[in-house]
């Protein structure tokens, strides 16, 4: 009998989303003569924006910051549907060819680093599509998300078995449910819930959104008017990165001014607000108790959902749930919605790696006694990187720098007949520190299975595109915390 022969890469990326999308593009590009391959636990490509069917599914970055620095975003459209991001990977995917190099229903369930034949071993699970099997490769690349694509988080609520309408994750929505002349309660207050209300409310008799505590909220228009002009007067490649850089600028900008001032911006925000609502609206809905950008700042566009408040189409509730009754919520203060159709826009479920285990000589790895190195790559993980966005901007922002870092690395390890490279953490110069300085419900609750950062760089997660953009683009990676062999 034959030995199995198990196909052998260069490199495997793994996820086939805005992240891996982009990183086939820079290995192509940069290392035209490396081998890859891009597996996929679905079905298609698309990742998060295939993933999510809730209406009104939409980007809350602006898509010029958040679409792919080699293929500008054309539409005059600032924050994109859903469908629409869906479609601009789809045909950027196959502007590049990146589309013939996707295997499907791949699912990666463990990765082995063996030291002696310098090697990764995936083994893909069996599916309807494909027979349990493995595969080689000499450098792992994972961009899977930070997500577990088969459940979102959803707390216990007492007496949810009593209630006699339907209850749905957003994460499971199916676009079936109808939700036409009923009324709706959607459980939570970030982008989600944000983005669910305007449209349901289009449609629904009345959509209420409960939540437990308030977020900032900032009404941004629809299309920037800065592009559009810049499109009329320069070449669209131009317009794109003035336009990009400008978005960029801004963004670190507010940033760093919300964690300056804090109390100032806060007000600037409500200030906001109001204009949209009136003074005489019940500011308590918008007073979150935290800083802005202690959690993510949530955008709308063109003001949606404070029209949707306006026209009584929609409110927001802020209480604690007592528990589900047949007929809706019955709340702490006492007050019972009623509702035909409850939504539990209560978050996500942080999954690294898309939950695959990974060996290291046949050591099992726990992913919560690493470093990120750079963000990008793991302390004592050999030839292996991987994509992980902003929390505080656009997520393909960082996911871009990555990607150009790992070329980076591959370069240069042929150009010096290396075979390996393991970042290597030095827990005498640094101290060690989560690695999301970020309050949301998500990260809290993945404390312990996430990787921490060191206390100063090449270990510090700064979260800032301009200081990435010097560390990742421009120093060396022959670097001292870089063992190669």
């Amino acid at each position: 009998m034959e030995p199995t022969i198990i196909p052998s890469y260069d490199v495997i990326i793994v996820g086939a989303g805005i992240s891996g999308i982009g990183a086939a593009y820079h290995l192509q590009h940069d290392c035209p003569a490396k081998t890859f391959t891009v597996l996929e636990s679905r079905a298609t490509m698309g990742g998060t924006w295939d993933l999510f069917k809730y209406p009104g599914i939409r980007s809350d970055s602006d898509m010029y910051t958040m679409g792919f620095a080699f293929n500008p975003w054309q539409s005059d459209k600032m924050l994109a549907d859903g469908p629409d991001i869906l479609q601009y990977i789809k045909d950027t995917a196959q502007k590049f060819g990146i589309d013939k190099k996707i295997q499907y229903s791949h699912k990666v369930v463990d990765a082995s680093w063996n030291d002696a034949e310098k090697m990764w071993t995936l083994t893909i699970a069996a599916t309807d599509a494909v027979a349990h099997h493995q595969l080689r490769t000499k450098f792992l690349f994972m961009c899977s998300g930070y997500y577990d694509y088969d459940k979102g988080y959803t707390p216990e609520f007492a007496g949810s078995e009593s209630f006699s309408g339907l209850i749905v994750h957003p994460q499971k929505w199916d676009v079936n449910i109808q939700y036409e002349n009923k009324k709706v309660v959607i459980i939570g207050s970030g982008a989600t819930a944000i983005t669910l209300v305007p449209v349901i409310a289009q449609k629904a008799e009345k959509v209420t959104m409960l939540q437990r505590s308030p977020t900032y909220v900032v009404s941004l228009p629809a299309q920037d008017k800065i592009a559009k002009f810049l499109k009329k007067v320069m070449p669209s490649e131009w317009a794109f990165q003035v336009t990009r850089w400008k978005n960029i600028l801004v963004g670190i900008g507010f940033y760093a001014a919300s964690r300056k001032w804090p109390n100032a911006i806060k007000r600037f925000i409500q200030k906001g607000v109001k204009k949209e609502l009136g003074n005489a609206y019940d500011m308590k809905h918008f007073n979150p108790s935290y800083k802005p950008w202690d959690q993510r700042v949530c955008i709308v566009p063109d003001a949606d959902l404070f029209r949707a408040i306006k026209a009584g189409k929609a409110e927001i509730v802020t209480d604690k749930i007592n528990h589900f009754t047949p007929k809706g919520i019955l709340l702490q203060s006492g007050k019972e919605l009623e509702a035909d159709l409850i939504v539990t826009a209560t978050g996500l479920k942080v999954q690294l790696m898309g939950g695959m285990t990974i060996h290291i000589n046949s050591e099992l790895c726990y992913t919560g006694k690493l470093h990120a190195y750079r963000g990008v790559m793991f302390s004592d993980v050999p030839n292996f990187a991987i994509s992980v966005g902003y929390t505080n901007a656009s997520w393909t922002l960082k996911c871009d720098l990555s990607s150009r870092f790992v070329t980076k690395v591959l370069n240069f390890m042929d150009q010096k007949k290396y075979t390996v490279c393991t970042p290597r953490f030095d827990s005498e110069t640094f101290s060690s520190e989560p690695l999301l300085d970020f309050d949301a419900g998500y990260v809290l609750r993945a404390a312990d299975a996430l990787p921490k950062q060191g206390s100063k760089h090449p270990w510090k997660v700064y979260q800032n595109y301009v200081r990435d953009l010097l560390s990742l683009n421009l120093e060396s990676v022959d670097d001292k915390y870089l063992e190669y062999r």
